[in-house]
């Protein structure tokens, strides 16, 4: 074979398959309701905060552990600090996860589906990944953490409120599978942010109850700063210490995000408004999607699962496809028939959306 022949990627590499990501339209005027942002602005502290950026400060390297954000978390949170560490995005937190905790050639587990870039994650660490399917209606089986130990996986990771269903496990659910998996119990709390307060939902006691949990938290969706890619991990000093210490890349956030990630935990008021608002438009749109046939899941999430029944004229590829060409950008996914996802907009984009949904199904 020649040198130009010649393949450098590993195997297990190249036999992958890449994360397929939501469509990012540039043209300004699409309604995007595909990838599950906060419709709503960020805070305007975040907005003084970046103007008051000194660009002199951007000349040295940034705090390496981003204390200042954690000491805000830990206060946020009512844990210790080294319960802590601050990532480049919750995807990094979950690579960070997988690199730590999962031996090439071990196992990851996830329910299906899930989550679609943890498999991908868990074939670049080249671990094998251990499915278990949901039922139709999106519950947990009974024999779900036995079936992952007798697979040997070594990290299992739950995102709850479940995606892209929108379902919520409660607290003794998630207490079950930490209490039972000989794994590390990754809880993906992407979304927690939108869950009704009067769920009771809390899990921050969860890691100094059981020793292999970790909560992965996001600034992309509760606090409108999917753009700047920030997030963190809380559990023991078990777990997080090695992450912190020896598999987290070295100056991991920039001072930017650290700054902006202060301001925007410093505003609570702010964003538990926005995180309000979302669950307001969530019972209208879904109310109102059920008046056209189209019903859903209950969601304690930013976006809604929606069935297109078999009787509807249109599949949901072409509902998909019908929207995009009117201006509203929604997910539609290969591996889910007739089902479209949609991210809970402001009151107009719902409405434009709604509009455009009943010109087609009328």
């Amino acid at each position: 074979m020649s040198r130009k022949e010649q393949v450098y990627e590993r195997a297990n590499i190249r036999a992958m398959q890449g994360y397929s990501y939501g469509e990012q339209p540039e043209d300004g005027r699409t309604i995007k309701l595909n990838t599950n942002e906060n419709p709503y602005p960020a805070s305007p502290r975040v907005q003084a905060a970046l103007a008051g950026v000194d660009i002199s400060s951007l000349r040295t390297y940034p705090q390496a552990t981003a204390n200042p954000l954690r000491k805000i978390l830990s206060e946020l949170h009512g844990v210790p600090q080294d319960h802590i560490v601050v990532t480049n995005g919750g995807d990094e937190a979950l690579r960070l996860a997988l690199t730590t905790f999962v031996e090439p050639g071990q196992n990851f587990g996830m329910a299906e589906p899930s989550y679609s870039l943890y498999p991908v994650l868990a074939q670049i660490q080249d671990a094998g990944v251990h499915r278990v399917s949901l039922s139709d209606d999106w519950q947990y089986p009974d024999d779900f953490c036995t079936q992952l130990n007798q697979a040997g996986v070594a990290l299992t990771c739950v995102v709850n409120p479940h995606a892209p269903s929108g379902t919520l496990l409660d607290i003794g659910q998630l207490e079950h599978m930490a209490a039972e998996l000989d794994g590390v119990l990754l809880i993906d709390e992407a979304y927690a942010d939108f869950i009704d307060p009067a769920q009771g939902y809390n899990t921050t006691t969860l890691p100094a109850q059981f020793n292999n949990v970790l909560i992965l938290r996001t600034f992309s969706k509760g606090y409108s700063l999917a753009g700047l890619r920030l997030g963190y991990l809380l559990g023991s000093p078990g777990l997080i210490d090695p992450i912190v210490s020896k598999t987290r890349d070295s100056y991991n956030v920039d001072h930017l995000s650290q700054v902006l990630g202060v301001a925007a935990i410093e505003d609570q008021a702010y964003a538990r408004e926005t995180w309000q608002k979302v669950r307001k438009q969530r019972t209208l749109l879904q109310n109102n999607l059920r008046q056209l046939g189209l019903t859903s899941p209950p969601s304690q999430s930013n976006f809604l699962l929606v069935d297109v029944p078999p009787e509807c004229k249109l599949s949901a590829a072409q509902i998909y496809a019908a929207l995009k060409q009117a201006g509203v950008l929604v997910r539609y996914f290969d591996t889910l028939s007739r089902k479209i996802r949609i991210t809970v907009g402001t009151a107009e984009e719902n409405d434009t959306l709604l509009k455009a949904l009943t010109h087609l199904l009328n």
